[in-house]
């Protein structure tokens, strides 16, 4: 129960509440289970869409198609999707910390269903129907950047706080089951369609999942931490009373000490201005890590996976009939990582099991650039390498989404998210260029042999800087970790990155 707090002259009233603390009390139920699979299709989403687009590059180059140049088609499915992305993340990241999340996960999946949708009722092969596909490609990423924003924060706010690693990270990395979904929708769909209808078909096939949870995702209740930060105490109530009583059945619920209440007080200003306070100010450790993090596997992940058909064409000489195979095996190494290494996020630590994932993968990805160099790999080979590598680095680059999304205050939680997503974007998108360039013609081993000692060392950087300034939050609560700026009194302390610093005046300085 949440009570209120008389303010002394214009000043709001405080709120003192147990709602964090009666969230994080609870049990794995089957409320959480459905909370999980109406969010989490939002990265299914994106690796179908991701992978899809890859796929059928060529057939939409085909006369029979839309007949565009390669450089045009990966500009206008690729690239201009990844730049909606980015517009959407910052976007609707802003509107998910005002709006709240259930407002925001509803519009940012409908915005998605439109894009996508539109891009399957692609009519033509002029000019003006190659400018609705860049104008419809840009909409569908629009929807699905919105998605992390809104998406990662309103799961870290309902999951209770000793489950919430293995989830974020499980959830994040069913990005590729979409993309094994869409390598086997490809061999048994589209691939045996003709040419001017199956680039459309395919595109069609995420917004017909998006649609179907729509309906799951209109039953779940709004963030009651959210409302909580936001003043909106008997909202709050009502929706934490919601979650207790499906998580349960209405049985009883132990009783929680009042040691752990928090005391809030509204906070209107949440703009960017306040974003940049919170990581400049208060976290600037915080902010390297997520931006480190983030970064360095986005340039990873970019560099390999939209270069991994080259590679195997021109390198290796596989057909591109046969590509897919190497997809699904690709695909299923990195999905299943996150939910074998998840759990241990939760256990044995953020900063050790960060630090770990992204050091490990940095040196098998050398020994195998090595191996790859000497001439010792072939396609099947260099797949289960990459496999492997890719094992520890999909948990670990999940986790950089659950960082970014855990160490800074909830009411900027979301613009937190859409930033570093953003920026990481930015810096990936440079890798498939630089990496195609080393490619070339495959001839030349020792370029690309200096590429993977590049992502190697990139990843390994990652590593370093997660052990020096990681953030010991497993099984913490998100106001233990990160004091929301509406927080007046509580009975709990934040979770330093290091040790406190002391400013000028001789007090210590949070990091």
């Amino acid at each position: 129960m949440a009570t209120m707090t008389t303010g002394a002259g214009t000043e709001p009233a405080a709120i003192r509440s147990l709602i964090p603390a009666r969230l994080d009390r609870l049990d794995w139920s089957k409320f959480h289970t459905r909370l999980v699979v109406a969010l989490g299709v939002a990265w299914i989403l994106d690796g179908l869409e991701i992978t899809i687009a890859a796929n059928v590059s060529g057939i939409i180059s085909k006369p029979g198609a839309l007949g565009l140049g390669s450089g045009s088609v990966a500009f206008s499915v690729g690239t201009v999707y990844l730049l909606g992305e980015v517009a959407g993340a910052l976007f609707f990241g802003r509107l998910s910390d005002r709006w709240g999340r259930r407002n925001l996960f509803m519009i940012t999946l409908g915005v998605y269903l439109v894009g996508g949708g539109l891009t399957a009722c692609t009519a033509g092969s002029g000019r003006f129907w190659v400018y609705w596909l860049d104008v419809t490609r840009f909409i569908a990423g629009m929807g699905i950047g919105g998605e992390y924003a809104a998406i990662n924060s309103a799961i870290d706010e309902l999951i209770p706080a000793r489950y919430r690693g293995r989830v974020d990270i499980a959830v994040n990395g069913t990005y590729w089951f979409g993309a094994f979904i869409a390598s086997v929708l490809t061999l048994g769909v589209v691939n045996h369609l003709p040419d001017a209808t199956s680039w459309r078909v395919a595109f069609l096939l995420g917004p017909v999942l998006g649609f179907v949870i729509l309906f799951v995702r209109k039953n779940l209740p709004e963030s009651p931490r959210w409302l909580l930060m936001h003043g909106r105490a008997e909202e709050a109530e009502a929706a934490v009373r919601t979650v207790e009583e499906q998580a349960t059945h209405g049985g009883q619920l132990a009783k929680l000490d009042d040691s752990k209440a928090i005391e809030v007080v509204a906070v209107d200003n949440t703009g960017f201005i306040a974003l940049a306070r919170a990581l400049f100010r208060q976290y600037p450790g915080r902010a390297i890590l997520g931006a480190t993090l983030m970064i360095t596997q986005s340039f990873l992940y970019n560099a390999i996976f939209f270069t991994y058909s080259l590679v195997l064409t021109k390198v290796y000489g596989v057909s591109t009939g046969h590509v897919p195979y190497y997809f699904i095996a690709f695909a299923l190494g990195n999905f299943i990582g996150p939910f074998v290494l998840g759990p241990l996020f939760d256990t044995i630590g953020r900063r050790p099991m960060i630090s770990a994932t992204y050091l490990l993968s940095g040196v098998l990805l050398a020994i195998s650039a090595v191996m790859f160099k000497a001439g010792d790999l072939t396609p099947v080979t260099q797949t289960a390498w990459w496999c492997a590598v890719f094992f520890i680095a999909s948990a670990g680059a999940s986790s950089a989404y659950l960082t970014v999304s855990e160490v800074f205050p909830l009411e900027v939680r979301a613009k937190a998210i859409a930033v570093f997503f953003a920026i990481a974007q930015c810096f990936g998108s440079f890798g498939p260029w630089f990496y195609g360039n080393l490619i070339g013609n495959g001839q030349d081993h020792t370029r690309l042999f200096v590429g993977y000692l590049i992502g190697a060392a990139v990843m390994v950087i990652g590593g370093v800087v997660a052990a020096f300034l990681g953030v010991d939050a497993a099984q913490k609560s998100l106001e233990d970790i990160a004091t929301p700026l509406s927080v007046q009194r509580s009975g709990v302390a934040p979770v330093k990155t290091q040790g406190p610093r002391q400013s000028p005046l001789g007090r210590p300085r949070p990091t």
